[in-house]
């Protein structure tokens, strides 16, 4: 199939608009002044409107490189039926506020939650419904929920090889210099937040890896060091803080971001498009938070054969099919590479997935002795 080569070329839009605590504090006072507004003022409905986060509302923008969100919304408006919900949705507004913004406090997504059991009757009953209002009350601000005072709660993932991350001592504010060759057996592991960081690197590249095991085997045999290259592992699905740390590396070092996941609609769909292009569901955000740049190195369906892995191959599940007919279709990304139409439809005819240690069946570090400088040598990547 055809496939396309690693350009180096920083993506736009690279840096978030910075948002002060004060400026964010305002902009939720403006929110609830314009509903006590409607209520006392003008003695109506109260309202508030949210970007609709969905595949649906998006648009592939070829140019950027990343999911648009589009001009649809949804409208909470206070009536019988929603009065919790919207209960729900200003007590949220003013926990950002009064208890982060405007004393300078962190909260993750668990802790806002249990917070909410003193809210009485608008409390939560269970986590998806604060997690999806505070996505909600993100997209609406457009401002990151990171910049809010939200921290995730998630791991950002791990890094090592030639890179030295300058993070900043939180008591003294002085400089720490981070060489990740030099953490023994183990990896630097990306915080929360990461805007604030710079970095050091000769590096060629940056190899972004699915499995936290065929990671840990690139680190215990120094691949990094034959490469050249800054290993990044993801362990399923990026977070926001693994991706924008990816991105804000490779557009500062001007280095080319290379993923390897498994060979499955998951890897494909999920874990690599949402890291080169976003989701519909965070479409608001996506232009800070995913890596336009990154090719895909493998692994493709191409390679079953190449590498005579037909026995290690395992049959895709109602699941993995539908995920993938629902990619041809739906998923705007896959719609506009032909490459990506090709892979999937091969995989479909295969009936069949492969994961990353397929490649053990020639050897335990057949991946590393053969298959990646194969595939490096060529430089021919999916996009």
């Amino acid at each position: 199939m055809p496939k396309k080569k690693v350009v180096k070329t920083a993506a736009p839009d690279a840096a978030p608009q910075v948002v002060s605590k004060q400026a964010a504090s305002e902009k939720i006072q403006e929110v609830a002044e314009e509903i006590y507004g409607d209520v006392m003022k003008k003695g109506r409905k109260p309202s508030m409107s949210f970007p609709v986060r969905s595949l649906a509302n998006v648009k592939y923008d070829v140019k950027r490189g990343h999911f648009e969100i589009l001009n649809k919304t949804s409208t909470r408006t206070l009536s019988y039926n929603t009065v919790k919900t919207f209960a729900q949705s200003m007590r949220l507004l003013a926990t950002t506020k009064n208890d982060l913004l405007d004393k300078d406090d962190i909260a993750g997504k668990r802790e806002v939650y249990y917070n909410s059991k003193s809210w009485g009757e608008c409390r939560f009953d269970e986590q998806p419904e604060s997690d999806t209002l505070l996505d909600d009350i993100e997209a609406m601000l457009s401002i990151n929920r990171e910049q809010l005072g939200y921290i995730p709660e998630e791991r950002g993932g791990d890094v090592c090889g030639p890179l030295t991350v300058i993070d900043l001592d939180p008591g003294t504010n002085k400089d720490i210099k981070i060489d990740c060759t030099k953490l023994g057996t183990g990896a630097w592991s990306i915080p929360s937040r990461v805007e604030h960081l710079r970095f050091q690197s000769k590096a060629k590249l940056v190899l972004v890896v699915e499995t936290a095991s065929l990671f840990q085997r690139l680190v215990h045999h120094r691949y990094y060091e034959k490469a050249n290259c800054i290993l990044i592992s993801m362990s399923g699905v990026p977070t926001r803080a693994c991706r924008r740390f990816i991105r804000r590396l490779s557009d500062d070092q001007k280095i080319p971001v290379l993923a390897f996941t498994d060979g499955d609609p998951y890897g494909y769909c999920n874990i690599y498009r949402t890291l080169k292009v976003g989701s519909g569901q965070a479409a608001h955000i996506n232009r800070y938070f995913c890596v336009p740049q990154v090719h895909y190195l493998g692994v493709t369906p191409q390679d079953i054969s190449d590498y005579k892995l037909e026995d290690a191959t395992h049959p895709l599940e109602e699941a993995d099919i539908k995920r993938a007919k629902d990619a041809l279709k739906n998923d705007p990304f896959i719609k506009h590479h032909k490459e990506w139409q090709q892979a999937l439809e091969h995989m479909l005819k295969l009936g069949v997935r492969i994961e990353q240690q397929a490649f053990a069946k020639h050897g335990l570090n057949f991946v590393l002795e053969h298959y990646l400088p194969e595939k490096l040598k060529k430089g021919q990547f999916l996009p």
